[in-house]
């Protein structure tokens, strides 16, 4: 626990975190914003827009270990941290993990106040918003989900690669408008089965040639986040500083 905390503390001191957070809350409301303005209500309203500001969990999985091993720039909180860390935690995978429950967390908290700033702008501004029943607070927990999953997939990938450069560019892109995952699953089913794409399964409804349910969807992911994080944390216990 006082090590999850440490983390935690020193998560919510880093400048970029505070920008990941923004951006989840600002991305999805100002797009329900527009959407709400200019498109008709359908199944998905409300929810693709929370889709879309996943991008802001992603940067806080990334930031969280990469700006251990920043050299230079505010998110580094002014130098190399991972040495200085290490000497404090010597106990490496009970440091990763407590890295990956504190991103859990904030990237929880963060979607939950996406998903309710969504779902206000939508009803403010259509007749015609998330109905508020048992089965849309199924998908919005499906949303939060989704939010951490990809959280800590960006976490393990930034642990793996000791850079979240590659991890950030490839899953905020791929988490835009149009994703290269989807586009994939329109010609090989098998992509229905990548993270991203599964777990949307949770809470909104895609038209590709594989049916899988929103529970499926979320094991599929869980799957995924849990063998890149098994991966990460004996790489990360193994290899030098």
């Amino acid at each position: 626990m006082r090590v999850f905390r440490s983390e935690l503390s020193k998560l919510l001191t880093l400048p970029f975190t505070w920008l990941a957070v923004a951006a989840g809350l600002a991305l999805p409301t100002g797009i329900a914003v527009i959407t709400s303005l200019t498109t008709s209500p359908d199944e998905n309203t409300g929810f693709s827009e929370i889709a879309i500001g996943v991008a802001g969990a992603i940067v806080l999985g990334a930031v969280a270990i990469g700006s251990e091993y920043t050299t230079e720039g505010e998110e580094s909180a002014a130098g190399r941290q991972i040495t200085t860390t290490l000497t404090a935690t010597a106990a490496r995978t009970r440091l990763l993990l407590a890295k990956a429950a504190a991103v859990a967390l904030l990237a929880a908290g963060t979607a939950a106040a996406a998903v309710v700033a969504v779902f206000a702008t939508v009803g403010l501004l259509t007749d015609a918003g998330p109905a508020l029943d048992p089965g849309t607070a199924a998908r919005a927990g499906g949303a939060v989900v989704f939010w951490v999953l990809m959280a800590l997939l960006a976490f393990a990938l930034t642990a793996l690669t000791r850079s979240g450069v590659i991890p950030m560019a490839v899953l905020v892109a791929n988490s835009s408008a149009v994703s290269v995952t989807y586009l994939l699953a329109q010609r090989f089913p098998a992509a229905d089965y990548l993270p991203d794409l599964a777990g949307m399964r949770m809470f909104t409804a895609l038209e590709t040639s594989t049916a899988m349910t929103p529970v499926m969807g979320g094991l599929v992911m869980t799957a995924w986040a849990a063998a890149l994080l098994v991966a990460a944390t004996v790489v990360f216990a193994r290899r030098d500083a």
